[in-house]
């Protein structure tokens, strides 16, 4: 579900968008006639709307689900899908013109951004079949296309009609935060909710924020084929982020030919004919950088405006709804999952926080908590960042010792004979044992190789375990394993040298 002001039909109106809209907000949709009573209102159609949604009625439940926009959400429509096959296309226009090391032909052809665009949106359309209103219904769930309202603590309103409930989910999401730079109205600006409908590439594009969106979509642009310049006020990119493995993706990112502006504020906006500028202020000094398109990644706004939370006594701010570790409200009627109530902003967040719901919302026993989860993410840029668990900084505050391990791919032979050395495993973990309490990982697919060291922390398997699990040879997750054999000869102290040193002579 989204605020935005975003109205179909996208652009551009091609038969893959039609089929989309078909399919997450079908023109002729019918609603139903309400049920007396439900078990679950389902506020917002987004990962963790539908996971509740689908979750519930599966169980037996009676289920409504209500979103405004289209179903799917940011993720399905705006964020992971067509980004990551965005980047998926980028990676190809690398890859023709960067083969000349391996004796692979290269290329000189610019390359067809429009087909890549496309190509996005066909997938895109494919896969709103999961994510479908005919398909919900067709599951039990009733689906209300429409803007929901609580108007009491255990109602809702959407298309004139009221919908009781005994239990009740906000999972309305969040959207793209525009701040109220001068200029920005007349000049404006692209957001993820916008910048996948481009069918031409812009020569130049000025990316104002520096996190995951920013240095993702700049890397795949300049991949394209276009100027790009990072904007951020803070002095480096991906400031979450460990700084070593930060710095290896600012390189990466040099290397496409993107240009950074780095500690400098934007003051204002202004527009030229067919040109954009972005007006900077660093140290006291005005700068003026022009470009065709202006993407704005400065973060997310909590989708609460016109859902009438304080009728239903539902505390909320600028953040998104209060929720406590059960993901209950201040109405214990009402829960609440995904980006309006995490700061977690991830699709497999908001799915984890959904089945927490389920269990919490629906049945009177055995209580989870969204404290207990371990949440890995992942930055999709080349190489990629992904990380599980604390950072060092964190697990010190927390009141461990800790002891770090890091090791480079450098020494990994599948990411030498890739060509792909630029990266580490970082493993935090509690000194004078094997427990494993971080995990930074840098490398080409780190996002898909993360999921080792998460499992590890949620299980609370130690790196011996690791160690003593065979890896396939050559791969680049014998990283762990290499890890697993460094910590395993620490353990190795002079004193036990010398007892084994003994030993052995004894038994020659």
């Amino acid at each position: 579900m989204s605020d935005s002001s975003h109205s179909h039909p996208l652009e551009p109106w091609d038969s893959h968008n039609q089929e989309l809209v078909a399919q997450v907000h079908p023109k002729d949709w019918q609603n139903p006639t309400p049920d007396e009573r439900y078990n679950l209102v389902v506020v917002g159609g987004g990962t963790a709307g539908l996971v509740c949604a689908i979750g519930a009625a599966g169980l037996g439940a009676k289920v409504a689900l209500i979103e405004k926009h289209f179903l799917g959400g940011d993720c399905l429509n705006f964020g992971c899908v067509p980004s990551k096959a965005v980047l998926s296309a980028a990676r190809a226009f690398k890859a023709t013109r960067s083969g000349a090391s391996l004796g692979a032909p290269v290329s000189t052809e610019p390359g067809n951004f429009g087909v890549a665009m496309e190509r996005m949106r066909k997938l895109r359309a494919g896969i709103s079949h999961h994510d479908g209103a005919a398909r919900f219904r067709d599951l039990g769930v009733d689906v209300f296309l429409g803007e929901a309202r609580f108007v009491a603590g255990d109602a809702v309103e959407v298309a004139d009609q009221r919908l009781e409930f005994r239990r009740a989910v906000v999972a309305t999401g969040a959207r793209a935060f525009v701040p109220p730079i001068p200029g920005i109205e007349d000049t404006g600006c692209r957001t993820n909710e916008t910048i996948f409908e481009l069918t031409e590439l812009p020569q130049s594009l000025l990316v104002i924020g520096g996190g995951p969106i920013g240095c993702e979509l700049a890397q795949a642009f300049a991949r394209f084929g276009s100027r790009v310049t990072i904007i951020d006020m803070a002095p480096k990119i991906l400031p979450r982020e460990d700084q070593d493995a930060a710095k290896i993706v600012h390189e990466s990112l040099v290397e496409d030919g993107v240009s950074f502006e780095l500690a400098a504020k934007v003051v204002r906006l202004e527009s030229q004919g067919e040109k954009k500028i972005v007006i900077l202020e660093r140290d006291g000094q005005e700068i003026r950088l022009e470009g065709q398109e202006i993407l704005m990644a400065v973060g997310r706004a909590a989708n609460t405006t016109g859902l009438g939370l304080e009728a239903a006594g539902v505390e909320f701010s600028r953040k998104g709804v209060q929720v406590d570790d059960t993901l209950r409200t201040s109405n214990s009627a009402i829960f609440a999952a995904g980006d309006i109530a995490t700061p977690y902003q991830f699709t497999h967040m908001a799915d984890a926080q959904a089945r927490i719901v389920l269990r919490n919302a629906l049945f009177p026993f055995g209580r989870q908590k969204s404290s207990d989860l371990v949440v890995p993410w992942c930055t999709y840029t080349s190489p990629e960042i992904a990380h599980v668990g604390l950072y060092e900084k964190e697990a010190e505050e927390k009141g461990h010792t800790v002891e770090t391990l890091t090791i480079p791919l450098s020494g990994n032979d599948r990411a030498i004979l890739d060509g792909d050395t630029e990266g580490f495993l970082r493993l935090h973990l509690a000194e004078g044992s094997d427990k494993i309490l971080g995990a930074t990982l840098v490398a080409e697919h780190a996002g898909e190789m993360i999921s080792e060291a998460a499992l590890a922390i949620t299980h609370d398997l130690g790196l011996s375990k690791i160690g003593s699990t065979i890896h396939p040879y050559p791969t680049q997750s014998e990283v762990f394993k290499r890890a697993a054999d460094t910590w395993n000869r620490k353990r190795l102290t002079p004193s036990r040298r010398n007892w084994l040193e003994r030993y052995f002579q004894w038994r020659r």
